[in-house]
């Protein structure tokens, strides 16, 4: 634990910070036709960057987020902000597409840091106050998805595409030395061999069976929303809207409705009340979709696609991390590695079917494709609520509406102690 109690400045920081760093995996979204165009390249082959991003940042999920548990994790994030620097230079200097592809993948696995930070913060705040927490913690990764669309955007139509990796790579620089001021040190953990480490986060999602659920739920709405940001700048710049890349990155700011769903989520699951965000957020990813199906043609019908599907999607993820953070804090990021991992691992589906739904299909094929993740999350949830209620009520499900199996937690439990 850390030897400084966690303040509200701090707080700020870290969610800045995390906003700053997870702004790198959407540079690209808003900006897929400039680059289709430079490097003379189809929509399918393009949309690979957003894919191999993710790929990247689910790699790191699974094999660099557990360090969190037994590193000092002020050191942990500093070093990753710093290789952040080296891959963005990488993505602004890239010739060929192959090879920027390869930087994104690179890109992917130095933007995990504030997923180190999250569960630092879920540590550091007292039980009364870490829905809330992670919920300030996850507005700041939210607004750095929103402006990482915006600011691309005005970027690439002031100075080119590239550009936009420049300045990130000199802001991630900047915020290597703040945070190695300002976060907070750590008393020293038990050493853990690494393979050991990597072996229990796998060894935590087969044993934990609410790990396993929400991270499926979380993988499906996650991929839904891949979907629409992977094509959306494909329909902007064509007809009927023939939009310029400034105008396409402001779409971004129409998710600040994800930012209200993160707030309200924390403070339903301070409540206890996950269950009902769980199936609300399933319900408004799906139907979401029926509106950006009429948003082929209509700039009001998209936009409140888009507004209901942040809501979706956001609301769903916040009440996911507030439920597998109150269980095993001794393995909090192991269990966030888990679940990350699972859910990067389905918004990299939803972007390569998102591309090929686009390109055989077109917008139409597309809104089914997202439908349709959408709707296998609430019949997820309908599958695992009805397995539950023909369980004795324990007094997690009581709660929380999340049981954890007759066996899993102690099984856990002593999964952690051995490391």
């Amino acid at each position: 634990m850390s030897t400084r109690p966690l303040s509200g400045r701090l707080v700020a920081l870290m969610a800045v910070a995390t906003g700053a760093i997870v702004a790198n995996l959407y540079y690209a979204q808003p900006l897929l036709h400039q680059i289709a165009a430079s490097f003379h390249a189809g929509t399918t082959a393009t949309s690979i960057v957003v894919t191999a991003t993710q790929v990247g940042y689910a790699a790191a999920l699974l094999f660099v987020v557990p360090l969190g548990d037994v590193h000092p994790r002020r050191t942990l994030v500093v070093g990753i902000f710093l290789v952040a620097v080296v891959t963005l230079v990488w993505c602004a200097a890239s010739p060929f597409l192959w090879l920027f592809e390869v930087a994104a993948v690179a890109t992917g696995v130095a933007s995990v840091a504030g997923q180190i930070m999250i569960p630092f913060a879920a540590d550091l705040a007292t039980p009364e106050r870490r829905g809330r927490v992670v919920a300030r913690m996850m507005t700041g990764l939210l607004v750095g998805i929103l402006l990482a669309r915006t600011v691309s955007g005005i970027v690439t139509q002031a100075a080119g595409w590239r550009a936009i990796y420049w300045l990130s790579a000199a802001l991630m620089a900047v915020f290597a030395v703040v945070l190695h001021r300002a976060l907070p040190a750590e008393r020293p953990r038990p050493h853990v061999p690494y393979g050991r480490l990597v072996t229990t986060t796998l060894r935590l999602f087969v044993d934990e069976p609410v790990l396993r659920r929400r991270a499926w739920y979380g993988a499906a709405t996650f991929a839904a929303f891949s979907v629409l940001w992977t094509s959306l700048a494909f329909l902007l710049s064509g007809p009927p809207y023939r939009y310029s890349n400034l105008v396409i990155g402001l779409f971004g700011l129409a998710g600040v409705g994800g930012m209200m769903a993160a707030n309200v989520a924390g403070r339903f699951a301070d409540t206890t009340r996950t269950g009902l965000s769980t199936v609300v957020a399933a319900l408004v990813t799906t139907g979401a979709f029926g509106l950006l199906a009429a948003g082929k043609t209509s700039l009001g019908f998209l936009l409140a696609g888009i507004v209901l599907l942040d809501i979706g999607s956001q609301g769903m993820h916040i009440t996911n991390q507030a439920v597998i953070y109150s269980h095993l804090p001794e393995a909090r990021s192991r269990m966030n590695s888990a679940y990350m991992t699972t859910y990067f691992v389905g918004g990299a589906a939803g972007s390569v079917t998102a591309g090929a739904a686009l390109a055989a299909g077109g917008w139409d094929a597309v809104c089914v494709l997202g439908a349709g993740f959408g709707a296998l999350a609430m019949a997820l949830w309908v599958t695992d609520r009805v397995r539950l209620d023909h369980r004795a009520p324990g007094p997690v499900a009581r709660s929380t509406g999340e049981s954890p199996g007759p066996q899993s937690t102690l099984g856990s439990s002593r999964l952690c102690r051995r490391g």
